[in-house]
C-alpha cells in the first residue's frame, strides 16, 4: 500500500442526541457561527450529573484523527468543561478514545483522536458519539457551539485499513474462542480449529508450559521450562510493567583538594554519557549569580573544577535559569538564555519560582500547610558583566574533544536578530546528535516591558549550517502548543518527536502534556490534565530525562499546588514518576523510595525503609541520565530547611526558610529481576504439586515435600508469602474427601454410563434415551409413525405445560471441566497429570480430575490478583500464575460500554468454634459449641459486557465440616 494520505475536513451530519432545551438543536453545530448566541447545541437539563449526549455520522467511513470544538465570541457559563468522545463503526458497539477538557475562553481547540488501537493496528470510524460530563457554570445547560473533524477519507486506502481492522477482530475473536474451548478441556475441537486457522493462541513456549504443568502434570519438567522462558525474553514485558522503585545513593566524591561545587538552584548541567562526564555551570547562591564550571566524572568519582569564571574564558557570564545541551556526535555543550542580577532587578519575576515556602511540614503532608513570603531579591547591579546589561540572547559553544578542547566561542551575540529564540529564561533546550539539530521551546522572554509576560516558541538551530528557523510560534492557534516556561521537554530521537508538558502560564500551574511530531511539524495533546489520568499534580520547574529504549520518561517534580490550589508550594516529600509512553496515551507511576513499606502493596518484600537515604523535596535543581548505566544523577536545588538533614551542606546566605543545596545524588529504578520471577513461578509450582500430594500420597511424604521443597522457595521475609506458605499446613491436617463425582451430579442417577451416553459421549446417538430423560410428548393429532401433513394442529395449554416440564442435560462449564477429552491422554504422556499413582484413592470408573483441580486451585488461589493478571499480557498472566496456567478467563471482553471486567472471589466460614457460631477460623475444625462449620467460596465477575456493571456468578464452592473434622458436604 502506498503512503498515507493527508488528511481532509471530513463531512458529517447529526444522527441522534438526547433532548435539547429550547431552541438550541443539535442542528446548529454544523455551522460556525461565534457571534451568534442561539448557534448552539446544548441540553436539556441543567447540572452535571444527567446523562446528555449527540451522535455524529460520518458521510462515509473514515479515519478520523482530530476534533475541533469551536466555541463562541466570549466565554459563556454553558460552555462545555469535560467530556468524553467514543467512536465506532457502528452505533452499537463504540469505544471511548478521549477524555478531555474544554477551556473557558474563545479560542477553539482541536484534539487529536485515537486511530490505533493497543495491538497498533488502525481502525476506520463511521460513528463519533460526545458525552458532555459538566459545563464551566454550575447549574447551567451544557452547550456545544461547532464541531468540525478531519481526518482520511481516501476509499481505497480506508478499505485496505477496513479489511486490515476486520481480520485482526476475527483472528482476535477466534484466539478468544480456542482459550475457551481449552479452558473447557474441549481439545478435539480445539485442535481442530487450530490445525486449520492458521493462527496462534499464544507464544509456543506458552503452549508447551500448559501442556507440560497443566496437562501432564509434570511439575519438574515445569520448572526447568521456567529457564527457558526468561531466556527467551517472554518475562520482559511483565518486568518491565512492575513497579518501580528508586534506589538513591549519596555521591560523595571531590576533587584533588576535597572541595565541590558551592551551594546554588537555576544552574545548568548536561551530561557526556559516552565518557561519564557530568557539567555543571552558573546558578544562584541567595547572594548573586554565579559562572563557575565544574566537571564530575562517573567512573573515577571524582570532581574537577574547569574554570573559576567562564567569562574570563570568553564564556558566558554569571546567570542562572539558562540551558546547557551535549552533543554526543561532536563532543560540544551548547548554552542559551540566563537571568541575572540586573535582570531580576528591573524584571517582577523571581527566580525562586515561588513566593513562600514551608515553614513546618507535618508528618506526613501532602501539601504544604503554611507559606511565609520570603524577602525580596536583592538588586546586583555592578557584579555582571557589562554584556548582561543588555537584552540580546548571546548563544556559546565550549568544546570537550579536538584540538580545541577547554576553549569557549560565542557563536551569536544575538540569536533573537538571527532568527532565533530571544532573550529568554526558564527555557528547555535538547539536542538531536545524530540530525544534527537542537531545539529551544518556551521560557520567559526579557525584553524590558514589564507589563506583559511573554513566551518564546519552537526552534530549531541546524548545527551544520548555523541556521534557525521558527517551528511553532509562541501565539496561540488552535493546533500548537501553548507558550509556557519552568516546563520539561525530552526528545525521542527514534520517532522524531518533541515531548512537552508542564510548566507555568501567567499564574497558572499546568498538567497537560503535547508531542510535537518533528517530521511533520505538527502538534498533538496527549494530556490535558495529567493528574486526573494518575499522573504528578501540576507543577513547576519539574525536571524530566527519557529513555527511549524502555520508551520511558522520568520526572524529578518541583513546586507544585496546595490543596486550596494556589502555586510556589514545596511538597512534605519527594515526588518521582515515571510515564510509559509505548501505548496511548501512556501510564503513570509513582517512583517510591525502595524499601519505603508506607505505600507498598507488599511491604515486606522491601528492605527496611530509612529516613535519609533520599534527597529531600526541592525546585530548581537539575537531573541528568546516563542511557548507558542507566543511572541518573540530581544536584543542587532549593530546599526547605525542615527538609533538610543536618549534614546537607548549605549556602551561607540562605534566605529564611530555604536553603541552596549542593548535595548530589545518583539514583537507579529497579524492577524485580527474572530470577525472582522465577523463584515465585516455582513456589507456585511445588505449592499445588504440594496440595495433590495431600490426596495422592502419605501425610508423611506430603510433609517432607513441603519442608525440604516448597520452604527453601519461599521469601520468609515476605509477610503475605510467609502467610500462605503456613497455610498451607491445613491442606495436610483436613480430612480427606469423599471421591467426587462431580459429573453424576449433572446426570440422573438411572442413567449408566454404558448404555446412556452423556451429550458428551463418543459413542450412541441422540435417540438413547434412558429412564433418567424425559421424552418430549408428541403434539396431539401427530403420527406416531412421524408422516408429514398439511395440517398445523392447534396448541392446547397442555402441550405448553408438557413442553415445560422437559428435562435436558446441564451442559454446564464444571461438567466440561470434569469431562476428559480423548486427547488429554495422548498429550498427557508418561506425566503424572491424571494418570493417579499407586497412593491415589480414586477409582478408574471416575473421570479424571487432576487438571480440573488445578485449574479451580489455581482460581481459588489468585483470584485476589485476577485483575491485574487480565490486564497484563497473555504471557504474563502464565508466568504470574502459573497454576492457574489453564485458566485464562473468556470473562472480561470490553462491552458496549467499553468498562473492564474484574473477577473477584469471597470466602466466608460460619462456625461454631471458639464458643460462638460468628467467629470466623482458618478451617472448619473442631469447635468449643459443637456447632457444623460451612466455608462458601464465591467467584464473581463484574464486566462491561452487555451491561455495565453486571455481576455474574461463576462458580460457588460449599463445604460443611461438623464437629470433629467430618465433613457433610461439599457443592
Amino acid at each position: 500500500m502506498s503512503s498515507m494520505p493527508p488528511s481532509v475536513p471530513l463531512p458529517y451530519t447529526v444522527a441522534l442526541s438526547t433532548p435539547h432545551s429550547g431552541k438550541y438543536g443539535p442542528e446548529h453545530i454544523l455551522l460556525d457561527k461565534p457571534q451568534d448566541q442561539s448557534s448552539r447545541w446544548s441540553g436539556a437539563y441543567q447540572g452535571n450529573n444527567s446523562k446528555q449526549w449527540i451522535l455524529l455520522k460520518l458521510d462515509q467511513l473514515s479515519i478520523l484523527k482530530t476534533l475541533t470544538f469551536g466555541k463562541f465570541s466570549k466565554p459563556h457559563p454553558c460552555n462545555m468543561k469535560d467530556f468524553k468522545v467514543y467512536v465506532g463503526i457502528t452505533e452499537e458497539n463504540l469505544v471511548e478514545v478521549l477524555h478531555g477538557g474544554l477551556k473557558n475562553d474563545t479560542t477553539p481547540e482541536a484534539f487529536p483522536i485515537r486511530h490505533i488501537n493497543n495491538a497498533q493496528v488502525i481502525f476506520p470510524t463511521r460513528y463519533i458519539k460526545i458525552v458532555p460530563l459538566s459545563a464551566h457554570g454550575q447549574n447551567f445547560h451544557t452547550s456545544i457551539w461547532h464541531i468540525s473533524m478531519t481526518g482520511i477519507a481516501d476509499k481505497k486506502y480506508v478499505d485496505h485499513i477496513y479489511r486490515i481492522h476486520e481480520e485482526h477482530r476475527e483472528s482476535t475473536v477466534l484466539r478468544h474462542v480456542l482459550k475457551h474451548l481449552r479452558q473447557r478441556r474441549l481439545l478435539t475441537p480445539y485442535q481442530d480449529i487450530l490445525s486449520r486457522a492458521f493462527t496462534t493462541v499464544e507464544h509456543p513456549l506458552v503452549t508447551q508450559l500448559h501442556t507440560t504443568l497443566v496437562l501432564q502434570g509434570a511439575f519438574k519438567d515445569s520448572e526447568k521450562h521456567l529457564q527457558t522462558l526468561s531466556s527467551s525474553g517472554l518475562f520482559s514485558t511483565f518486568l518491565q510493567s512492575s513497579h518501580p522503585y528508586a534506589a538513591w545513593s549519596r555521591v560523595t566524591g571531590t576533587d584533588r583538594d576535597g572541595d565541590t561545587p558551592p551551594p546554588r538552584s537555576g544552574h545548568a548541567m548536561c551530561m557526556d554519557h559516552v565518557n561519564g562526564v557530568v557539567y555543571v555551570h552558573g546558578g544562584y547562591n541567595s547572594d548573586k549569580c554565579l559562572d563557575d564550571f565544574w566537571a564530575y566524572s562517573t567512573r573515577d568519582d571524582e570532581w574537577r573544577k574547569l574554570s573559576d569564571s567562564t567569562y574570563n574564558q570568553n564564556g558566558p557570564g554569571p546567570r542562572s535559569c539558562h540551558k546547557m545541551a551535549f552533543d554526543a556526535k561532536t563532543g560540544n555543550i551548547f548554552i542559551l538564555g540566563r537571568l541575572t542580577d540586573v535582570d531580576a532587578s528591573r524584571t517582577p519575576v523571581s527566580r525562586r519560582g515561588p513566593t513562600s515556602t514551608i515553614a513546618t511540614a507535618p508528618a506526613n503532608p501532602q501539601r504544604l500547610p503554611q507559606h511565609p513570603n520570603l524577602p525580596p531579591l536583592p538588586p546586583h547591579p555592578t557584579t555582571d558583566p557589562p554584556i548582561a546589561n543588555s537584552y540580546n540572547s548571546e548563544f556559546y559553544l565550549y568544546h570537550t574533544r579536538g584540538p580545541e578542547r577547554g576553549t569557549w566561542r560565542c557563536i551569536s551575540f544575538d540569536t533573537g536578530t538571527n532568527g532565533g529564540p530571544p532573550l529568554v529564561f526558564d527555557h528547555q533546550m535538547v539536542v538531536d546528535s545524530e540530525r544534527q539539530i537542537l531545539y529551544v521551546y518556551g521560557g520567559r522572554v526579557l525584553d524590558g516591558d514589564l507589563e506583559k509576560s511573554k513566551y518564546a516558541g519552537l526552534y530549531a538551530y541546524n548545527i551544520k549550517t548555523g541556521r534557525w528557523k521558527l517551528l511553532q510560534p509562541a501565539d496561540s492557534t488552535p493546533l500548537s502548543i501553548p507558550a509556557r516556561y519552568g516546563h520539561s521537554m525530552v526528545l525521542e530521537h527514534n520517532t522524531n518527536t518533541l515531548f512537552i508538558f508542564g510548566g507555568q502560564r501567567e499564574d497558572k500551574y499546568l498538567s497537560d502534556m503535547y508531542t510535537y511530531d518533528l517530521s511533520t511539524n505538527t502538534a498533538s495533546e496527549i494530556f490535558s490534565n495529567f493528574t486526573t489520568a494518575g499522573g504528578p499534580d501540576a507543577c513547576f520547574t519539574q525536571r524530566a530525562i527519557i529513555d527511549t529504549d524502555l520508551k520511558e520518561i522520568y520526572v524529578f517534580c518541583g513546586l507544585t499546588l496546595d490543596s486550596a490550589g494556589m502555586t510556589g508550594f514545596l511538597p512534605g516529600e519527594l515526588y518521582n514518576w515515571v510515564y510509559r509512553y509505548g501505548t496511548r496515551p501512556g501510564t503513570w507511576t509513582r517512583i517510591l523510595p525502595e524499601g519505603d513499606q508506607s505505600r507498598n502493596t507488599n511491604p515486606a518484600s522491601s528492605p527496611p525503609f530509612k529516613k535519609g537515604e533520599q534527597p529531600c523535596p526541592r525546585y530548581a535543581h537539575e537531573v541528568v541520565y546516563n542511557m548507558k548505566t542507566k543511572q541518573m544523577y540530581l544536584f543542587g536545588g532549593n530546599a526547605s530547611l525542615d527538609d533538610a538533614d543536618e549534614d546537607d551542606p548549605m549556602g551561607e546566605g540562605s534566605l529564611e526558610g530555604i536553603k541552596k543545596m549542593n548535595d548530589f545524588w545518583k539514583m537507579e529504578v529497579r524492577r524485580p529481576g527474572s530470577q525472582e520471577i522465577i523463584r515465585k513461578a516455582t513456589y507456585r509450582i511445588r505449592r499445588q504439586q504440594f496440595r495433590e500430594m495431600c490426596e495422592d500420597s502419605t501425610p508423611t511424604k506430603a510433609l517432607m515435600f513441603l519442608q525440604t521443597q516448597v520452604s527453601p522457595v519461599v521469601k520468609h521475609d515476605d509477610q503475605r508469602e510467609t502467610e500462605d506458605y503456613r497455610s498451607l499446613m491445613t491442606f495436610l491436617l483436613a480430612p480427606k474427601l469423599p471421591t467426587p463425582s462431580l459429573a453424576s451430579s449433572f446426570f440422573p442417577a438411572s442413567a449408566a454410563v454404558s448404555d446412556n451416553p452423556s451429550p458428551l459421549s463418543d459413542t450412541g446417538s441422540t435417540e438413547s434415551i434412558g429412564d433418567g430423560w424425559t421424552k418430549m410428548k408428541s403434539r396431539a393429532g401427530t403420527p406416531d409413525d412421524g408422516v408429514w401433513t398439511n395440517e398445523v394442529a392447534e396448541t392446547s395449554d397442555e402441550d405448553t405445560d408438557s413442553f415445560s416440564r422437559i428435562s435436558f442435560p446441564k451442559l454446564s462449564a464444571e461438567l466440561l471441566r470434569t469431562a476428559e477429552d480423548p486427547l488429554e491422554k495422548q498429550q498427557r504422556g508418561s506425566g503424572k497429570g491424571g494418570a493417579m499413582s499407586a497412593d491415589s484413592k480414586w477409582d478408574e470408573g471416575h473421570p479424571d480430575l487432576s487438571v480440573y483441580k488445578r485449574q479451580r486451585a489455581g482460581l481459588l488461589s489468585f483470584s485476589n490478583t485476577l485483575e491485574m493478571h487480565f490486564k497484563a499480557s497473555l504471557v504474563s498472566f502464565y508466568l504470574a500464575s502459573l497454576a492457574a496456567a489453564a485458566y485464562m478467563p473468556t470473562y472480561g471482553a470490553p462491552g458496549t460500554s467499553g468498562d473492564p471486567s474484574t473477577i473477584t472471589a469471597t470466602v466466608t466460614e460460619s462456625n461454631g468454634g471458639g464458643g460462638s457460631s460468628a467467629t470466623t477460623t482458618a478451617h472448619g475444625g473442631p469447635h468449643t459449641s459443637g456447632g457444623p462449620s460451612t466455608v462458601v467460596v464465591t467467584v464473581t465477575e463484574t464486566h462491561g459486557g452487555h451491561t455495565s456493571g453486571e455481576t455474574c456468578p461463576i462458580e460457588t464452592i460449599t463445604v460443611t465440616v461438623q464437629p470433629g473434622g467430618t465433613q457433610t458436604g461439599y457443592n
